[in-house]
């Protein structure tokens, strides 16, 4: 290596640091203008806050009917959960709660197909899917709808 080889090292540019002193140029109000909310310090604006103005969450019409509020909501099992009972019991709503399989019963329960049955076992619920009852057939159990 070469003293005429040495290339020149980048520049480097002093951070901007406001509000220090006169020789800055940035002192007194810091470049944040004179008065108002963004020029005090711990000032926090939603990105929705519209200065006042009617927001538009408010402005825009509501029209229509949702049905989300009256909606049945069934909590979820897979069959793969039933793999832990032994063959010819009766898995009720009460048992899947005792044993903590289900948190909430909600509006029922509700069967579903992932995973694969092993067990042969008589299965009351609120709702099946119908590959679940199928699967639950297919190895010799019974599926009740509560």
């Amino acid at each position: 290596m070469k003293l005429e080889n040495l290339s020149k090292s980048p520049e480097t540019k002093a951070r901007k640091r406001v509000g220090r002193g006169p020789g800055s140029g940035m002192g007194k109000t810091a470049t944040r203008g004179e008065n108002g909310q963004k020029s005090r310090s711990g000032v926090s604006i939603s990105p929705w806050f519209e200065g006042g103005q009617t927001p538009l969450y408010r402005r825009v019409p509501k029209r229509g009917f949702n049905n989300a509020r009256f909606r049945t909501e069934y909590a979820t099992i897979n069959l793969s959960d039933l793999n832990r009972f032994n063959d010819g019991d009766v898995v009720t709503p009460e048992l899947l709660k005792e044993l903590g399989i289900v948190k909430k019963q909600l509006a029922g329960i509700k069967v579903l197909a992932n995973g694969n049955l092993e067990k042969k076992v008589t299965v009351r619920a609120h709702r099946f899917s119908s590959k679940a009852v199928t699967k639950i057939e297919e190895k010799g159990g019974t599926a009740e709808v509560i």
